[in-house]
């Protein structure tokens, strides 16, 4: 495992995500999805594959300057090939390309004092006092983990000593992996691969807020106990994986296939991560830190980054999260007061020029 990969509890899970609810919506499931009898729900869906378009371009207009922005959505189909030639076009002429919103948990920690704090992250990914799923969760819930847990990891005594969001979240990927389904792997690759090409970076947007102590934040984390929102994050997730796991393949077709009314129908459905993240925000070792309440400054140090795209930039590019631009309060929302239009892929200008008529892009 990369050291990157065990120093992440140095961010003390608050990377998650911001600002989300844990419950999921009821959905009727459609017809074709059998019970097995214990309130599991086989898909029996069929996940798209091969190249598929994806979901197109939001385009935020200001003068002359255009930022364009493709929405992120995880998980995705793991068997297609995304066509990015739009996005390509448009990475090809950008003056500044921006990495997606987020916070960023650092330290102020040199490599080799954070190769010797490795032993001390591994150990907060456990349960304090060696205790076991089964001693920390309720009778119900460990039964339904234990069957799901059986069907998609197989024997691996090792989990049942790990904190239940890491332990709960690592059964969520892996019957995502059974179905057909990935996390990330798509977007990225491509970014890179034009950025390298330009010799450009990407700007990132992240907030960074310091831990000075962050051994000491991990000790404290590492002695609390098992809280609400902890059995809360498991018994959503192991109602995701029973039950949902249809309604999360078809957000992940509709992405793929470029289905807007889809998208737009199911924005708003809460993601394991947002069922998981008030798991750690919730922790006396975030309130002390001020790592429970970042939501309103994240939003702002993206929109910030974005007003200053759309300032110095003819053409700009950025992403986000497929909720934050279909939905009334997410970071496009924020942003809308400072611009002239924004446009929705599906939404043509009136007036069509040539060149812009070649990527699928009108100009006001």
């Amino acid at each position: 495992m990369r050291t990157s990969r065990k120093m992440w509890l140095l961010g003390l899970l608050a990377c998650m995500a911001a600002g989300a609810s844990a419950q999921e919506p009821t959905v009727e499931l459609p017809a074709g999805h059998a019970d097995d009898g214990r309130g599991i729900v086989d898909m029996n869906v069929v996940v798209v594959s091969g190249s598929q378009p994806g979901p197109g371009l939001w385009r935020v207009r200001r003068g002359e300057n255009t930022l364009y922005i493709l929405g992120r959505q995880s998980p995705l189909p793991k068997g297609i090939s995304w066509r990015s030639e739009e996005v390509r076009e448009v990475l090809a002429e950008a003056g500044v390309v921006l990495g997606p919103p987020g916070m960023r948990v650092g330290a102020g920690i040199g490599i080799f004092r954070g190769l010797t704090m490795l032993p001390a992250a591994m150990r907060a990914s456990r349960n304090p006092d060696g205790a076991t799923l089964d001693e920390l969760l309720p009778a119900d819930v460990y039964q339904r983990w234990s069957v799901l847990k059986a069907r998609y990891i197989g024997r691996d005594r090792g989990i049942e000593r790990k904190r239940p969001a890491i332990a709960v979240y690592e059964l969520y990927r892996a019957a995502l992996e059974a179905n057909g389904l990935r996390e990330g792997a798509v977007i990225t690759p491509v970014l890179d691969e034009v950025l390298k090409a330009r010799g450009m970076t990407l700007t990132p947007t992240t907030l960074e807020v310091k831990i000075d102590d962050p051994r000491a934040a991990l000790a404290e984390f590492r002695k609390e106990g098992l809280k609400p929102e902890d059995v809360a994050c498991v018994r959503d997730t192991l109602d995701l994986i029973e039950r949902g796991l249809p309604q999360v393949a078809a957000r992940a077709n509709a992405w793929a296939v470029g289905d807007l009314d889809v998208l737009r129908a199911t924005a708003g459905q809460s993601s394991q991560v947002q069922a998981c993240m008030s798991s750690f925000l919730q922790t006396e070792t975030a309130r002390k830190r001020g790592l429970d309440d970042l939501d309103a400054q994240v939003r702002a140090h993206w929109v910030k980054a974005a007003d200053e795209a759309l300032t110095r930039h003819r053409v700009s590019f950025a992403t986000l999260s497929i909720d934050d631009l279909l939905g009334t309060s997410g970071y496009l929302a924020a942003l809308r007061p400072r611009v002239d239009a924004v446009l929705a892929p599906d939404e043509p200008d009136v007036v069509e020029d040539e060149d812009d008529a070649t990527r699928g892009v009108a100009t006001p």
